[in-house]
């Protein structure tokens, strides 16, 4: 489909690319006004900041960065999202939906997650209980559902059964087979039918950043942010 990656259109992958950098932009523009927003643990920063030996000031610039931190993740799982919903055969839904994307040809449906402890406790069996939801209806019958993980919590990839507990009755949720939780790389390969798809993805990132920011990268930064890579998957 296009130069960058042949699963993706170089017209879509850049568009998402730019979002996330102008979403990014726009926290650390806003960053400095914004971090009294929410309330401040005065606790955090003088157990911090006394212990590392930082000012009042370098503490609220941690903090600052750590909330702008958040916006960028927000921003990196609606791009996965994205460019998954780009690819051929699937779409991506509007905010707000019971899920993120489906493909009716493979007959899939997913909810997308940055990283894999994202969502916790019951927030997992909402999850769930949506996409069982999703399936009981007559358009989704016979699809499989996924929680995906992009960002997995080992190096192994994994596809099972998802079957969370709920925080009260500590109960897990009845084991089906459609309906199953996946590691990022194993559902990009799934949803683009190449294998490696999250890899490739992923090393052209910083080469197109640096081209759309007018930036160069050195051929050892480019190594450096491939070894993280490889110390995730």
């Amino acid at each position: 489909m296009g130069k960058y990656v042949s699963f993706v259109s170089d017209e879509n992958l850049i568009d998402e690319t730019k979002k996330v950098i102008n979403a990014f932009n726009l926290a650390l523009k806003k960053a400095p006004n914004k971090v009294y927003d929410n309330a401040i643990d005065p606790f955090s920063a003088v157990f911090q900041g006394v212990a590392q030996g930082l000012s009042v000031t370098e503490w609220l610039e941690l903090e600052t960065n750590r909330q702008t931190q958040k916006t960028l993740q927000n921003a990196i799982g609606t791009f996965h999202q994205n460019i998954i919903g780009s690819m051929s055969g699937w779409e991506s839904l509007p905010t707000g939906s019971i899920f993120d994307v489906r493909n009716t040809k493979l007959k899939v449906i997913a909810e997308i997650k940055n990283k894999y402890n994202t969502t916790k406790g019951n927030h997992r069996i909402a999850i769930y209980d949506d996409l069982a939801g999703a399936l009981a209806k007559s358009a989704y019958k016979n699809f499989i559902a996924y929680l995906v993980e992009v960002i997995p919590k080992s190096k192994k990839a994994y596809n099972s059964t998802f079957t969370p507990s709920d925080n009260n009755t500590h109960a897990r949720r009845l084991e089906r087979n459609d309906i199953r939780i996946i590691s990022g790389q194993e559902f990009y390969d799934l949803a683009s039918g190449h294998k490696n798809s999250l890899k490739i993805v992923f090393e052209i990132l910083p080469e197109l950043i640096a081209n759309i920011i007018k930036n160069k990268l050195e051929d050892r930064e480019i190594k450096l942010y491939r070894d993280l890579f490889f110390k995730t998957y």
